[in-house]
């Protein structure tokens, strides 16, 4: 049977591959055509030479998560039935248990949450016809303040996330999306 989306090798007790191009047993950094197409081939291979059909697996692309998925996923690995508690705690949604399956089974990684420069319009024109503009900022831990026309962007303390641009009450002001090389 020929298969494009398969590879196979032919691999020997001592852990080396089978070389295609010189018909010998070389380590894998030596071999230069260790990759066979056809299973049938390679099983020829190692009735002919010994050795056995080892298949050349592509790794699976880890699945990106929010945080809160990511303890779903965690949590799922210490309980005595993954999938049942996955399955528990993904609501009816179809697509997201198979999201957390996908991350319970091929690993995953956690999104980076979304962060927004929060500003407002102060009215008026400045010099060079600029808007003026303040940007909130966290002073001080719990203390908000507002700060005019100043290069905030690379400064963590004006970067906030929705759910806390929620919790400070800022839904109508002005945002701005930080993009991640600026975060």
């Amino acid at each position: 049977k020929m298969s494009e989306e398969k590879l196979y090798a032919v691999k020997n007790d001592e852990g080396k591959y089978f070389d295609c191009e010189y018909a010998e047993f070389l380590s894998l950094s030596d071999a230069h055509g260790p990759t066979i197409v056809s299973e049938d081939n390679a099983k020829d291979i190692a009735r002919d030479y010994g050795g056995h059909v080892v298949m050349l697996v592509e790794e699976h692309k880890k699945v990106v998560i929010t945080k809160e998925q990511a303890q779903v996923v965690k949590e799922a690995h210490d309980d005595i039935w993954p999938a049942k508690y996955i399955t528990d705690h993904c609501g009816n949604s179809n697509s997201l248990e198979e999201l957390l399956m996908n991350a319970y089974v091929n690993g995953y990684t956690v999104a980076k949450e979304k962060k927004y420069l929060v500003y407002k319009e102060l009215g008026g024109k400045q010099k060079h016809n600029k808007i003026a503009q303040a940007y909130l900022s966290v002073a001080v831990p719990g203390t908000m303040l507002w700060l005019l026309n100043i290069e905030v962007k690379n400064d963590p303390r004006a970067k906030f996330t929705a759910s806390e641009i929620e919790q400070y009450g800022l839904q109508d002001c002005e945002k701005e999306e930080v993009t991640d090389d600026e975060q």
